[in-house]
């Protein structure tokens, strides 16, 4: 396929390039794939706890998960990942690079979701915890059966989102040369002088990754909110 730009520029794409080279792509693609999947199960169990902390937690517990809040949403995540990548090393802490990636991904998504759970948690009615407290049951035990649940299912569609902006934010751990899928990409850019072909199959790629975890969030809704209601 050739492009011209009035008189002087001429392009030919030439997309069968990229096409034999594909299995990297797709194992680029995979792993980006497996680093989201991971932060997100982690990141809302960080999420889980540090809501509860700062809800329900002793006032210093309170101040720390919110430092920790405050600090990660108000700076870069790509100097969080330079932090994690090449600052602990000099304390004696070291990580590949794509445990590093995903570490950063955790503790990014974490203090995100965080504040998203805790909106959830301070959207059940009061009542409901009134009653768990006259029937005797502990802080955590009240948060666990009778909060956890609506405050997610209330916020499960911010949390669909913030999953999605991870997913698509994980681009940047290509900068510390985790082999996920932009990191393949720039290094078969590189080799293959096709930019335009190379990145807008990796567009292609991403936007199907993306819609795919979209399909399985609004399945996954359906199958523990609504079909599961009556539990």
């Amino acid at each position: 396929m050739r492009l011209r730009l009035g008189q002087r520029v001429t392009y030919t794409f030439q997309f069968g390039i990229v096409f034999d080279r594909f299995p990297q792509l797709l194992e680029g693609a995979l792993l980006t794939i497996r680093l989201a999947a991971m932060a997100m199960v982690f990141g809302l169990i960080v999420a889980v706890i540090c809501a509860y902390l700062r809800t329900s937690g002793p006032k210093p517990m309170r101040w720390l998960v919110g430092m920790y809040v405050e600090g990660i949403r108000n700076t870069p995540f790509l100097v969080q990942l330079y932090i994690i990548f090449f600052s602990l090393p000099a304390i004696g802490i070291r990580f590949e690079a794509n445990t590093a990636a995903l570490v950063a991904m955790i503790v990014n998504l974490g203090a995100y979701a965080t504040e998203i759970v805790r909106a959830g948690v301070q959207s059940v009615p009061a009542g409901q915890i009134e009653v768990g407290l006259a029937l005797g049951l502990k802080r955590l035990q009240i948060y666990r059966f009778i909060i956890l649940f609506p405050a997610i299912k209330a916020v499960f569609p911010a949390l669909a989102s913030q999953f999605i902006l991870l997913l698509l934010g994980s681009s940047v751990v290509s900068a510390i040369s985790a082999n996920e899928l932009t990191a393949v990409a720039n290094t078969l850019q590189s080799t293959t002088f096709r930019a335009f072909e190379v990145y807008i199959v990796v567009t292609l790629m991403y936007l199907a990754i993306a819609m795919g975890f979209r399909a399985l969030f609004a399945g996954l809704y359906w199958f523990v909110f609504v079909r599961g209601r009556g539990a």
